[in-house]
């Protein structure tokens, strides 16, 4: 069978990109949503960042805890825009030339596309060096290996996304039963979570860090969901979606957990992949280990590289007034991100930890108010109700920059900045009021939430009085 075959002689090439998905071509099941993201945060990277609180000196049982009612909230804010995908056939950001204008939509997406390449070149430090140990090579050549991978899997699209999704879950499921077995044989689990030392700080921190690692998803995961027929209900989408996606990472985080508080936080840091492998087996086991962690690796990468070509195409299209691109357009897209995340890989990944914590809190800031304003706007601002077609002209219904989108937007940003705390920059209320508990993303959701529903109402008339498709 070829790579452009598939059962029923449907192509696994894909074609589309961010044009409208016609309801003839739509496919697919909630069952490989909810692989797809269960599959992608089974692996390392969600170990890594579930172990970062107990680094820095929390307690395993309030970690675990915290972590878990992050990923609860920011996995429902993640699902509510899957939900948005069946209903639009688009990729996620296109619709935020809604809030946005088809011009000023720029402004979040170019952060956006900062978002994959930080993304997957921290997933490759962390599979480059699991292709190295496998491979009996260094690290720099693990992840150009790696990135080559990338490409590929990129390239090809869509439905083979879902498909190493499906395997992804496969290989997740025996190999985190394998670890976890071997984990509490080996150590007394009980033990840990017996030490009950709360803390404000780390307990937020915690919550924190799971919530961002969801909420970055907002930007490209009713990518993966557009293809599905439009009459699939929102309700089974929105649970398909958050439950893969908040079990599979809760499970990785724990492991996390459990892995940093047997090792100590100062082992822990820049040998992450050896010591977790270490902790489980030796051998061909630990061979076996390394490769499943490595295509774990491969399913959110191709996620990010398959989100970066789009959201580029997206800017381009918007000053083009078209919703096409070529072929030859795609792979150079793909190329260029995939090559930045590689180089950046190489160049820092000797603070990875370090640097990887203070990039989710840099995410976080820029992304709660985008998700807030998306959301309000698509759920209770227009009701769903968009034109589709307009989506495409800056002439439009839409216009070329819709200013209450983007002053929210700047608004929902700056008020945050008393409140952050990240590895380069410490709000000064930071301390002095909330005593070292960043609370910023919680003001960045609620603030531009209610700034966008209150002017909107207020101003805007340009609302359709049903959702308006293209013609097939």
């Amino acid at each position: 069978m070829s790579i452009q075959e598939q059962e029923g002689g449907k192509k696994l090439l894909e074609v589309r990109s961010i044009d409208y998905i016609p309801e003839s071509e739509r496919h697919g099941s909630l069952w490989s949503q909810f692989t797809l993201w269960f599959g992608a945060n089974l692996q390392i990277t969600a170990i890594v960042v579930g172990a970062i609180p107990v680094v820095l000196g929390a307690d395993v049982f309030w970690s675990i805890i915290g972590l878990f009612i992050g990923q609860v909230f920011g996995g429902a804010v993640m699902a509510l825009h899957g939900a948005q995908g069946p209903q639009l056939g688009l990729p996620q950001m296109i619709s935020s030339r809604v809030q946005f204008g088809v011009y000023g939509a720029v402004i979040p997406i170019v952060l956006v596309c900062m978002m994959y390449i930080g993304f997957s070149a921290s997933g490759s430090v962390l599979a480059g060096q699991a292709i190295g140990k496998l491979a009996g090579v260094n690290d720099d050549m693990g992840i150009l290996i790696f990135g080559a991978l990338i490409i590929a899997f990129t390239i090809v699209g869509y439905k083979l996304i879902h498909l190493i999704g499906k395997i992804a879950t496969i290989l997740g499921i025996l190999t985190f039963c394998y670890m976890f077995y071997r984990l509490m044989t080996q150590y007394d689990i009980g033990a840990l979570l017996s030490i009950r030392e709360f803390s404000w700080k780390y307990f937020l921190f915690s919550v924190s860090l799971a919530a961002s690692w969801q909420i970055a998803f907002g930007p490209y995961v009713a990518d993966y969901s557009r293809y599905l027929p439009r009459n699939t209900s929102k309700v089974k989408v929105f649970f398909a979606v958050g439950s893969g996606t908040v079990i599979g990472t809760q499970i990785s985080m724990i492991f996390g957990v459990l892995a940093a508080a047997q090792i100590g936080g100062s082992n822990f840091r820049h040998h992450e992949i050896e010591y977790i492998v270490g902790l489980s087996a030796v051998g061909l086991v630990a061979s076996l280990l390394y490769l499943s962690i490595a295509f774990g690796k491969v399913v959110i990468t191709t996620l990010n590289a398959y989100g970066s070509f789009m959201s580029m195409a997206t800017i381009v299209s918007g000053f083009r007034g078209n919703a096409q691109i070529s072929q030859k357009m795609r792979l150079f897209y793909i190329f260029i991100m995939v090559g930045m995340s590689v180089l950046l890989a190489i160049l820092g990944r000797g603070e990875f930890l370090n640097n990887f914590t203070s990039f989710l809190g840099f995410l976080l800031t820029f992304f709660t108010p985008w998700s807030a304003i998306n959301l309000v706007d698509y759920y209770w601002v227009t009701k769903e109700r968009y034109d589709v077609p307009a989506l495409s002209d800056p002439n439009g219904r839409y216009g070329k920059w819709n200013m209450i989108g983007i002053t929210t937007y700047f608004i929902g940003v700056l008020v945050q900045i008393p409140f952050m705390d990240t590895g380069f920059y410490s709000g000064f209320l930071l301390n002095s009021v909330m005593h070292g508990v960043d609370i910023s993303w919680i003001i960045g959701l609620i603030i531009p939430a209610i700034l966008y529903y209150v002017l909107t109402k207020k101003y805007v008339n340009n609302v359709p009085e049903h959702l308006i498709l293209p013609k097939e």
